[in-house]
């Protein structure tokens, strides 16, 4: 099928693209140390938190540490329900509740644990992927009042958002999906990548167009970075926020999929951090829906909000992303490329999405792991 797994070595024009996120590697700077231990949550991300999810500081620590925990013992039980597993979710303030969704009745009385619970459903995980997988093989036929379509593991179906219901369903319908386990919710968003031409700390894409770093990566002994796709193609030079010489693209796929990656000079060095080094990177754990998340950009900074779906196909005007993750938290033109973390595990880069930060918005993140898979990169940590 159709599907983002095919990467082109140079699939995405430099769209006139931006954003600006991560720190860039300066050489002529000495880097932020991490400035916190593996298990201490980062001020700034504490701060952040605290601010946009409309909790206290206490809470955001909190939360932090039982998204911690509870995601270790997620992946326990996914794999003890196997093929019955329909999802899972964190809720509550404080991430304090794991929900494990079964179609297994039987199989709910393994699900346990402080702060978990089961919940039986019809329809498997693995059935939700499969119904989505079919809208996405038809996504050339999709109406552009139908930007946007996922998996909602919380009401076990997929979900279309659309402006015009009936179009939606009429798409639906032609593509032989069973109807009932497909939603249709009414959404004005109108998604679109995140690029401007405006200066700050960033990199150049030949000397015009501006993105954000995501995360410092190594291939070997390269050191680079990764970035949205949507930011150039491969052969692309990039200059540093100084406009100094920094990298060329080495790979880039857009659309289908939002990631590039960029192999850098001796000039640059990468480092673990993001957020102007405030915020160390550990690892690259996925985060559960449901989980707090961050985002760094050039245009609006630091901010935060919850993973809302992870399997999520966005139509833009340049054509359907798919297996992007949906989140709640706001970006704006100047935001791409840069990098999610929820607590200290990379999550991914960001791609597009809609509304602002100051009324509030969706955006979508291309997952990082992918990224580092396709290329056979290493994740440099903090």
């Amino acid at each position: 099928m159709l599907r983002r797994r095919t990467v082109t070595a140079g699939c995405a024009l430099a769209i006139s693209a931006l954003t600006i996120l991560a720190t860039p590697a300066m050489a002529d700077r000495d880097p932020l140390a991490a400035g916190t231990s593996a298990s201490q949550p980062a001020p700034a991300m504490v701060d952040a938190m605290s601010r946009d999810l409309g909790i206290t500081k206490e809470q955001a620590e909190s939360r932090l540490l039982n998204e911690t925990r509870l995601t270790g013992s997620e992946t326990k039980i996914r794999e003890s329900l196997g093929g019955t597993f329909a999802g899972s979710w964190l809720s509550g303030p404080t991430s304090g509740t794991l929900t494990v969704a079964t179609t297994d009745a039987a199989a709910a009385s393994r699900v346990t644990g402080t702060g978990i619970q089961a919940a039986v459903v019809g329809r498997s995980l693995a059935t939700l992927n499969s119904i989505k997988d079919t809208l996405d093989n038809a996504s050339a036929q999709a109406p552009k009042s139908a930007p946007v379509w996922f998996v909602d593991v919380r009401t076990n179906s997929v979900v279309v958002q659309s402006s015009q219901p009936a179009e939606a369903e009429a798409w639906i319908a032609s593509t032989g999906v069973d109807k009932a386990a497909v939603r249709v919710e009414l959404s004005k968003e109108q998604p679109q990548t995140f690029y401007d031409l405006i200066g700050g700390q960033a990199y150049y894409i030949n000397n015009s167009a501006r993105c954000s770093i995501g995360f410092s990566v190594r291939r070997g002994t390269t050191p680079g970075f990764v970035s949205a796709g949507h930011c150039g193609r491969a052969g692309n030079s990039t200059t540093g926020y100084n406009r100094v010489a920094q990298g060329t693209f080495q790979g880039s796929s857009f659309p289908g999929n939002d990631y590039s990656w960029v192999a850098v000079n001796s000039n640059w060095t990468p480092r673990g951090t993001v957020n102007n080094g405030s915020v160390a990177v550990r690892g690259s754990t996925v985060a559960v829906e449901g989980s707090s998340i961050c985002r760094s950009g050039s245009t609006t900074g630091w901010h935060c909000g919850t993973v809302q779906q992870r399997n999520t196909s966005v139509t833009y005007s340049q054509g359907t992303v798919y297996e992007v993750t949906r989140t709640s938290v706001c970006a704006e033109p100047g935001d791409s490329g840069g990098s999610y973390i929820s607590g200290n595990q990379a999550q991914g880069v960001t791609s597009g999405g809609s509304g602002n930060c100051t009324s509030g918005g969706t955006t979508f993140f291309q997952p990082v792991n992918e990224i580092l898979s396709v290329y056979g990169l290493t994740l440099v940590l903090g």
